[in-house]
């Protein structure tokens, strides 16, 4: 029988206020400021001090409170947290006003801890240095930024504290010809993430809830042969034991690959997959119980290579699977490639790897559970796709869709880790349903790199043929993907490995074959860029390749050839809107491009890569004729407006956005509008955050369901004037006669004119894809899509010959958008697009053990393992928006989320290229790989 751990009484004195907790001895200050005092401004991202989320003040000094026991803080001692930092009557701090003002905001989960860092450095010195910001903010992780705009945050706090006139925090006029878009407003959540009030997953505490643990398999591949739960069940504080057989039906994220089980039933197949739950009184219960479930595995021979896996008598994950460990196989010709291969003036061949990454957003994963006497399930979740989790609810707990509610709270990041539907998502709707208490599950940092779902791991071959005038004639890609152990969005990635390529650089013939497999390792799935990013790197080498084996200068052979706008790829993908030679133009000239590469010495250089992405995908994952996106907006005659819809904001803006669209159309201001999102009984359906589809679709969504209304108070106030509706127009706050602009009145009277006409305010938009879109052959509306963005960088790099170590000094990144909605939101997703690739490009890798005594088992899955960027590495980052107006975008918008990733991975390696003349093909840059290149070359001493 366990024992209950002893608790004695402390007194803490937390943001000016004395309390008096009683904690058991080992419960960190984390601990205690979430789970006694409700002060949940203060995030658990690891749990070991490597991601800064859980930083404190205590005495003005910044303290790691997940590594700090709570007895040990000296009574008296004054704690600050992001709660207590604002001043009197809620007035922001100086911080907090410059992280919402400057974008820094984004997931906003990691913020906490970073503002209260970036305090405590102001506290000591009023005016730091751009090396004193990056040093003070080195121990706080942020997934989303890039650091560029917390840069800009802290200076600005440091000049408004200092109470410099030139010091603005005002909005910047909107775009011409608009009176709300184009400005950069602050987003509609920041005030709640600056002073710590948004509430994340993990912030819902129901009463009477129970905290449940999953069993997860020690061996990459094995048989179950026997699970004995007895002792673990008869744990006192164990309320619920779960096993696999309890949560049979398979399920998916794609409807025709469904391969996966809540918990494992007859096999595991790979290190660290669910086996068993339990629910119980707390954490510790719960994991005391965990030790004692007893499961006998009968250990099989793993397959943790795609190579091994589809050779010849390799043992099946899937016994008796239709392909046996293939998951899928894509291959499609367009032209005689052969024939343009065999007449090339010129022809480029190249080997290329690609290593497997992880997402590692600072939120792990978490959901909460609740099943009411009336048989209504309700999940919170960290999620990004709350339609595809309700619809796999459903399914896999045979519940009537009507029954079952999934809402999505504030998410701490995703870049497309979020976006399956998960097992411990199922597992905590099981165990309330068993005990008809509140469950949650707040998953490990390990459990969150198992979990995993990121970058699949690719190993491309590629031929590019070209004649003597640069135009290329003809390219031949063959692709091995390693899928992991099932299938997620398995089958989307094989046709996005060859089908986003065709643009913006075209070639006249090509050919692409892409193989997944089945391996024992965590699966994969999509990750910021979904299956393009990694032949992007290999494909903008062999350009660089290609132009040097022409005397070509890289960027002129990308200008010749350009697919241009109003056009249709080789496969058949219809390009309306194209910025990309703007794009070059922009880059080029910002980075000094034509005076300075090939001329900054040895150990120096510059390299240029391109790359286009979809705007939302042509069609959703499971065939419908419903829209895509619906949206609904309801006006008050109070002179506000209520927007309702599914789709998820998981950092990027995308309830922003809304705002923004409805306060342009009705004359209100951004902070009239009230967004509701991502709640199944509440908002309209949206498939979710994935393939940067928000701004399209929802905001086209938006503005049709905003427009109506426009129209019937447009009617009401010209009926009022006794003038035409077509000369009547709006600005925040007002309506009136274009034709003598003091005729009007405000926006409250306005909209109780309009129902006074004509009832209640309220109208719904919804997106629908062009059909038409895509090639006619198996496969061809994959990849296919409304509106495509275009991308170009230049990255300058310096190599340590000595160390292998390459130092990215500075990244020039123009991204066509379309239309900026908001300039500060899109310049954030670019860079944090941008600190994301590069990071995959010189330290990233989800490396796992092949050999050994646990072959498997993951190497470091923690934040400090798993290198991720911290403010002193980040390079700089300068963005250009580039604006092409897309005919079929909301105000001529599109994407900016995921675009803006891929060129900086090739770039970086043309620019190892122009420093010392080796060329890296294998991800990512470690130095001891680039030593080993140079070395090869005869380059360790010298050019």
């Amino acid at each position: 029988m366990r024992t209950p751990t002893p608790h004695a009484l402390l007194s803490l004195t937390v943001n000016g206020d004395r309390h008096v907790v009683a904690a058991a001895p080992h419960h960190s200050l984390l601990e205690v400021l979430r789970y006694d005092l409700g002060l949940t401004g203060t995030k658990q991202g690891c749990d070991k001090g490597d991601c800064g989320a859980c930083t404190v003040l205590i005495d003005g000094e910044p303290v790691l409170a997940c590594c700090t026991l709570a007895a040990t803080v000296r009574p008296g001692a004054q704690i600050t947290t992001i709660e207590g930092l604002a001043g009197p009557a809620g007035r922001l701090d100086p911080v907090q006003e410059a992280f919402d003002r400057c974008g820094a905001l984004q997931c906003g989960f990691c913020q906490p801890g970073m503002m209260l860092s970036a305090r405590a450095l102001l506290n000591r010195d009023a005016a730091p240095s751009d090396t004193a910001i990056r040093e003070a903010l080195g121990g706080n992780l942020c997934r989303c930024t890039g650091y560029t705009q917390i840069f800009e945050a802290v200076k600005l706090a440091a000049a408004l504290a200092r109470g410099e006139s030139g010091a603005s925090i005002d909005p910047t006029p909107p775009a011409e010809g608009y009176t709300v878009l184009g400005a950069r407003h602050r987003k509609a959540d920041g005030h709640g993430k600056a002073t710590g009030a948004a509430v994340y997953t993990d912030d819902f505490n129901p009463p009477r809830m129970l905290h449940a643990k999953i069993l997860r398999s020690p061996h990459a591949h094995a048989r179950i042969v026997r699970i004995d739960t007895s002792r673990a069940a008869a744990l006192p504080g164990v309320f619920a034991v779960l096993t696999g057989e309890a949560l049979p039906r398979t399920y998916g994220v794609i409807p025709w690959t469904e391969d996966e089980t809540a918990l494992a039933i007859d096999r595991v197949r790979f290190v660290g997959e669910e086996v068993a739950a339990v629910a119980a009184v707390d954490e510790e219960t719960a994991n005391a119980a965990l030790r004692l479930i007893d499961v006998e595995y009968e250990p099989l021979p793993p397959v943790l290579t795609p190579e091994a896996a589809l050779a010849p008598g390799a043992p099946e994950l899937f016994p008796g699977r239709r392909g046996g460990n293939l998951t899928k196989h894509v291959r499609l010709d367009f032209g005689d490639v052969d024939a343009a291969l065999s007449n090339a003036d010129a022809l480029v061949e190249g080997e290329y790897f690609f290593e497997g990454t992880a997402h590692a957003p600072i939120e792990p994963h978490c959901a909460i559970a609740e099943y009411d006497a009336r048989g209504l399930l309700t999940l919170h979740s960290a999620t990004q796709i709350p339609h595809y989790v309700h619809r796999t609810l459903a399914k896999t707990l045979d519940l009537p869709s009507e029954r079952v509610r999934v809402v999505q709270p504030a998410l701490g990041g995703a870049f497309g880790g979020k976006s399956d539907p998960f097992g411990h998502e199922i597992v905590a709707a099981k165990l309330a349903m068993m005990t008809g208490r509140p469950v949650k599950i707040l998953l490990t940092r390990e459990e969150t790199f198992y979990t995993h779902r990121g970058r699949h791991p690719m190993q491309m071959h590629m031929r590019l043929a070209a004649n003597a005038e640069g135009r290329l004639t003809g390219l031949d890609s063959k692709i091995l993907i390693d899928g992991g152990a099932y299938s997620s969005f398995g089958l989307v990635t094989s046709y996005y490995s060859g089908q986003l390529l065709t643009a913006p650089t075209g070639f006249e013939t090509y050919r692409f074959d892409a193989s997944r497999a089945f391996t024992n390792k965590p699966p994969c799935g999509p990750k910021r860029g979904h299956g393009s990013v990694q032949p992007r790197f290999a494909f903008e080498i062999q350009l660089d390749k290609m132009a040097e084996k022409l005397g070509l200068d890289p960027i002129e052979l990308r200008r010749r050839n350009d697919v241009g706008p109003d056009t249709t790829t080789v496969n058949g993908q219809r390009i309306t809107s194209n910025g990309f030679l703007e794009c070059l133009r922009v880059v080029e000239q910002a980075s000094g491009w034509r005076e300075r590469r090939g001329k900054l010495g040895f150990g120096r250089g510059l390299g240029v890569a391109g790359s286009c992405y979809i705007s939302g995908t042509a069609y959703p994952v499971y065939p419908n004729e419903m829209p895509q996106s619906g949206v609904q907006v309801r006006l008050d005659r109070s002179g506000r407006a209520h927007v309702m819809c599914g789709a998820s904001d998981i950092g990027q803006g995308s309830d922003s956005m809304l705002a923004y669209i409805v306060a342009e159309e009705l004359g209100l201001r951004p902070d009239d509008i009230r967004v509701t999102s991502s709640d199944t009984d509440l908002s309209p359906v949206d498939l979710g955050a994935y393939s940067s589809r928000v701004t399209f679709m929802a905001g086209n969504a938006c503005r049709e369901a905003a427009s109506a209304l426009s129209t019937l108070v447009r009617e009401a106030v010209a009926s009022k004037l006794e003038v035409p509706g077509r000369e009547v127009a709006c600005t925040p706050g007002r309506w009136f006669w274009l034709g003598d602009p003091t005729r009007g009145m405000d926006t409250r009277e306005a909209f109780v004119l309009a129902e006074a006409a004509h009832g209640t305010l309220g109208a719904t938009g919804g997106y629908r894809t062009d059909k038409t879109l895509g090639g006619p052959y198996r496969g061809g509306t994959i990849g296919a899509s409304p509106a495509y963005s275009f991308t170009a960088h230049v990255a300058e790099v310096a190599v340590d010959v000595e160390t292998g170590f390459v130092n990215v000094k500075k990244i020039w990144a123009a991204h066509d958008c379309g239309f900026a909605l908001n300039p500060m939101i899109v310049e954030g997703q670019i860079a944090g697009s941008v600190y994301m690739g590069w990071a995959e490009a010189v330290m990233e890798e989800h490396a796992f053990a092949y050999g050994g005594p646990n072959p498997g088992l993951l190497r470091g899955p923690n934040l400090l393992d798993y290198r991720i960027p911290t403010t002193v590495e980040a390079p700089e980052i300068e963005c250009h928006i580039v604006q092409s107006i897309d005919p079929n975008g909301p105000y001529g918008a599109k994407e900016a989320g995921e675009g803006p990733l891929h060129p900086v991975l090739p770039a970086i390696a043309n620019a190892i290229y122009d420093a010392v003349g080796v060329r890296l093909d294998r991800l990512p840059f470690h130095p001891w790989r680039v030593r080993e290149a140079l070395r090869a070359a005869g380059r360790m001493g010298g050019r």
